[in-house]
């Protein structure tokens, strides 16, 4: 009788065991009136690097940590960075001061120096004639040498070249600075804040920051090494958009259009289904990737498709193996794409 009672026990054990993998069968088998497609979870990522070349003074982020836009990561050591754009600050500033003293033209007590200087030519030329005058008239009667006379002829001249001297310098002065000069120093001035936009440049550039947020998936240098723009520092994960990359076959690449609603399942949440829609069906056929399992043989032509999934969980992963079911018999999307499930909560 106990024997009896142990097998009857066991036939029931086995019987339930036997119903929850036939349910489970079931649940995880489309309708009908569905296209099950299979593929793995898949998102875009981001290498982020330096556009910067120098040595890593700091990584303020871990695998694993979840960043947002604009989030600092990580710094180069800046001190020869800082001083270059210091040396091209006063650079510029120097410069400025060119620009405006040329700009400016001469300051009034320039101009009426160089007045007394005409105005002092203009005497010693008048006393220097005179002095000629008389000594000419005193060699002609044989008082004087003709020597004397021919030095102060030579005075008068060097004189009068001197008041014309000092006329042209007073022109000049009030002329001002040449065109041509103002504008080269003006020249010299744009490229000198050119440098200096390039030097700030480079110390932002020193500065890590998150394009858009996601989660750090990879931390490939640290403290001490040398980046530059060709070394990855990390591998960025973005979040969103989260998509399945599936294959569907050709036979059944006409059931389906961009904006076709569907639903993702996965084995590591059996009980869980995911809004999901078509996004992108390639143009092209490819053979099934080995990484895929399909009902069908690998060898037949498929055509990779994208189905974009809502999950604002993180409960999907890069590369889990997800099946997607796509209904059957839905009207087509009017202008070529159906309305987003993720966003008007159908």
């Amino acid at each position: 009788m106990k024997a009896k009672i142990v097998l009857l026990v066991a036939v029931v054990a086995l019987l339930a065991a036997g119903g929850a993998w036939w349910w489970q069968q079931q649940r995880a088998r489309p309708p009908g009136d569905a296209l099950l497609l299979h593929g793995n979870v898949d998102i875009r990522q981001v290498e982020l690097a330096f556009n910067a070349s120098g040595r890593i003074e700091q990584v303020l982020v871990h695998e694993g940590d979840r960043v947002a836009q604009g989030q600092l990561l990580a710094v180069l050591d800046m001190r020869r960075l800082e001083r270059a754009v210091q040396l091209a600050e006063a650079q510029v500033n120097a410069q400025r001061e060119v620009v405006a003293r040329f700009r400016a033209g001469s300051r009034p007590e320039e101009i009426s120096k160089a007045k007394a200087d005409v105005e002092a030519a203009r005497v010693d030329a008048m006393n220097a004639a005179h002095t000629y005058e008389r000594l000419k008239a005193l060699a002609a009667q044989r008082f004087i040498a003709e020597q004397q006379a021919d030095d102060a002829r030579a005075a008068a001249q060097a004189a009068s070249a001197r008041l014309k001297s000092a006329d042209e310098a007073l022109r000049l002065v009030v002329l001002g600075p040449r065109k041509e000069d103002t504008a080269a120093a003006e020249a010299t001035l744009s490229a000198n804040e050119a440098a200096l936009a390039i030097a700030q440049r480079d110390l932002a550039e020193a500065s890590l920051h998150a394009p858009v947020a996601g989660v750090i998936e990879n931390r490939v240098l640290e403290p001490g090494d040398m980046a530059s723009p060709q070394k990855t520092v990390f591998t960025l994960a973005l979040g969103e958009p989260l998509w399945v990359r599936a294959y569907v076959p050709g036979p059944d690449l006409g059931k389906i259009r961009v904006g076709s609603r569907a639903t993702v399942r996965t084995d590591s949440y059996p009980g869980k289904r995911y809004r999901a829609w078509v996004g992108f069906i390639s143009p092209t056929a490819e053979f099934t990737p080995k990484s895929v399992e399909t009902q069908e043989v690998r060898t037949q032509l498929v055509y990779q498709v994208r189905v974009f999934v809502c999950a604002p969980q993180g409960e999907l992963r890069l590369g889990m193996p997800a099946s997607v079911d796509i209904p059957l018999g839905e009207p087509p999307p009017a202008g070529g794409r159906g309305p987003d499930p993720c966003t008007n909560g159908a």
